[in-house]
């Protein structure tokens, strides 16, 4: 009986037709109101676009029937998602009178997600997906391979702008999906496709579709990726520790429960940050959610259960112990998944963490109980870090008693402000004394404050708390700047709502910048996140003739001009230091909010964020020196 249902369940999937579609709405507000839909109109938004298009396709493969998928970036500005799934449904919809595949280019919540004959599990949930690319973007051409046949229709700004048509015939096995769109320059800030935004997602994609093979090809600078991963999240997380020390092999499980599927695979390495990557039905749910909550709390249970059993001694392991050095990715699929907002950044189940709780407690716990070598590697790691966390506190009171993190009293030389409301001041962390005094008399007083920082900070990518506590530069920093780090960081309390990192253009200089960068994405990510954390960018020559003088920030800038007001009686001057610098000239060039450049730090691929910074300030020296000589090359200016 059981047998008769499974194959009617099958037949009833592989059956995609116009009647499976169903409509819930209509498409008209999407170019009204975008960001409802997408999240914003910036870079992000235009990307969500493109994954729109690649998550349908990922349906398909959830389903059982794509294991290719294609995205080609042009450079007339279009973009290719292509795939060999079962093809949109292009016969007439019982209801609409319009082929489906209209129905589904057109209508907000149409598509075949709502109906669980179709998709058992989906990314795209809502519906609204390939429609909302469509409404924002100026031309959109869909090509469908079905039934031996290959069908198109073309759009403008979401409506049909053609009917759809037979364009040529093709063997009846050959199905398939092509949505080429370009995003409407109206609407998007950008319309500049990133290779390397679009590369993280796919890869991600990739590892969590094992044996999926996703291609991206850039035409505009002749780059290619081919993804494709048979270890699948296991792979994912030996990637992700690819220059660490791990301290034993990947620990994988994946059980079904309740019509929920649950994949996990996780290793700790001998560093000190936690690397934990949640997805919902493929989707990387950055804010994290309920499945991520259902295995924090279980894997702290099962460790402490563990060493209680065990009767190892040691201080008491709490849950940010027990997650110091893992690298874990966990990965659940829903049928009917709460996100919390279109954009799907956060999962909303309640069911799912008692779920996840439930499975990790028994797999986990059988696993150290029958592996206790692996388990005492990973207990001891856990109390070291117990111990370490109390001789932090302890840094921590003790540096507290002297003032340092007292937020009563500011650090003695931290020039600050006068304005007080966050959102309007700006703290420049300068690099030296020299260049701290010029910075100090250059500034404007009412709302840039000065912080020289001598010599380079610590490195905390090799580094625990207690040693950061122990580094008079980053308790003055972290004083100065009002949040504390840790478990005590609040973003609230930040003082400025602009930390702008000014260094020399010399090799000490990027030095600084790095280590500054490090300790900010490690210890105090939220301020990046929030996109507080910016770079200075000083002038790297002066130009003088006669009465003129002008300044260049690159070697191209320097070249035109040059051009512009000719070499003959013209002085160059490169500068290698803020310090070599006057106080008007630093407020000119890299000060005064109407002429300055500052970069604002952002994340848009946390994975290869950690990647180079585990790979620049870690331990391992060999994969670094195989990326110094990558990349010698490209040096411009290098002091000797």
């Amino acid at each position: 009986m059981e047998q008769q249902e499974q194959v009617q369940q099958k037949q009833e999937q592989e059956s995609y037709e116009a009647k499976d579609i169903q409509v819930l709405a209509g498409l008209s507000a999407v170019r009204k109101r975008p960001s409802m839909y997408i999240g914003d109109t910036s870079v992000k938004g235009l990307h969500h676009l493109v994954y729109e298009a690649v998550d349908n396709s990922i349906d398909e493969a959830l389903a059982g029937f794509c294991n290719k998928i294609s995205v080609i970036i042009h450079k007339d500005g279009f973009i290719t998602v292509s795939d060999n799934g079962r093809g949109i449904p292009v016969d007439m919809h019982p209801k609409l009178n319009m082929p489906a595949v209209q129905v589904v280019m057109t209508r907000l919540h149409a598509g075949g997600k709502f109906d669980k004959k179709v998709y058992k599990v989906s990314g795209g949930l809502h519906g609204v997906g390939i429609s909302v690319t469509n409404a924002l973007s100026k031309d959109l051409i869909v090509e469908v391979k079905r039934n031996g046949k290959i069908y198109q229709q073309k759009y403008q700004c979401g409506k049909p702008a053609t009917e759809l048509k037979i364009i040529g015939e093709t063997d009846i096995k050959d199905t398939g999906t092509t949505v080429k769109f370009l995003p409407d320059a109206q609407i998007f800030s950008s319309t500049e496709f990133s290779f390397d935004i679009l590369s993280s997602r796919l890869r991600e994609l990739a590892f969590l579709n094992k044996g999926i093979k996703i291609t991206i090809e850039d035409e505009r600078e002749d780059k290619r990726h081919d993804f494709q991963y048979e270890g699948g999240i296991i792979s994912f997380v030996e990637h992700l520790n690819k220059n660490k020390n791990p301290l034993h092999k990947p620990i994988y499980f994946s059980k079904a429960k309740n019509g929920v599927q649950f994949e996990c695979a996780f290793q700790y390495n001998d560093g000190y940050q936690e690397n934990i990557f949640s997805f919902a039905n493929t989707i990387n749910t950055h804010e994290g959610g309920s499945h991520l909550i259902g295995f924090k709390t279980a894997l702290t249970r099962v460790i402490n259960n563990y060493i209680e059993k065990s009767k190892v001694k040691g201080a008491k392991v709490t849950s940010d112990d027990t997650r110091e050095g893992i690298t874990a990715v966990i990965s659940v699929k829903v049928p009917e998944p709460q996100f919390e907002g279109q954009t799907k950044t956060k999962l909303g189940n309640s069911e799912v963490k008692g779920l996840v709780d439930s499975i990790v407690n028994d797999y986990v716990g059988s696993f150290l109980e029958e592996n206790p070598h692996i388990a005492k590697v990973i207990v001891y790691k856990c109390i070291n870090t117990a111990e370490a966390r109390e001789a932090a506190q302890k840094a921590r009171e003790l540096t507290r008693r002297k003032g340092a993190l007292n937020h009563g009293s500011l650090p003695g030389k931290l020039a600050d402000c006068s304005e007080k409301d966050p959102a309007k001041c700006e703290l420049y962390l300068v690099e030296g004394d020299s260049a701290g005094g010029s910075a100090k008399a250059g500034r404007n007083r009412e709302f840039q404050a000065i912080l020289p920082l001598r010599g380079k900070i610590l490195n905390v990518e090799k580094a625990r708390l207690n040693k950061i506590f122990e580094n008079e530069e980053i308790t003055t920093m972290v004083t100065a700047i009002g949040t504390s780090i840790g478990e005590e960081f609040d973003i609230s309390k930040a003082r400025y709502h602009k930390l702008i990192i000014m260094t020399d253009a010399d090799v000490d200089g990027s030095h600084i910048r790095t280590l500054l960068l490090t300790f900010f994405y490690r210890h105090m990510q939220p301020l990046v996140e929030a996109g507080y954390v910016y770079i200075a960018q000083p002038p790297l020559y002066k130009v003088s003739k006669g009465r003129i003088t002008r300044y260049a920030y690159n070697e191209e800038e320097l070249k035109k001009l040059m051009k512009e007001i000719g070499r003959d009686g013209a002085s160059l001057q490169r500068y290698k230091g803020l310090g070599e610098m006057n106080p008007q000239q630093l407020w000119e060039t890299t000060m005064d909010v109407e002429n300055r450049t500052i970069l604002q730090v952002t994340v848009q691929d946390a994975i290869e964020a950690d990647k180079m910074f585990t790979l620049l300030m870690g331990d391992e020296v060999e994969p670094r020196r195989k990326f110094i000589e990558m990349h010698a090359k490209e040096v411009i200016n290098l002091d000797v």
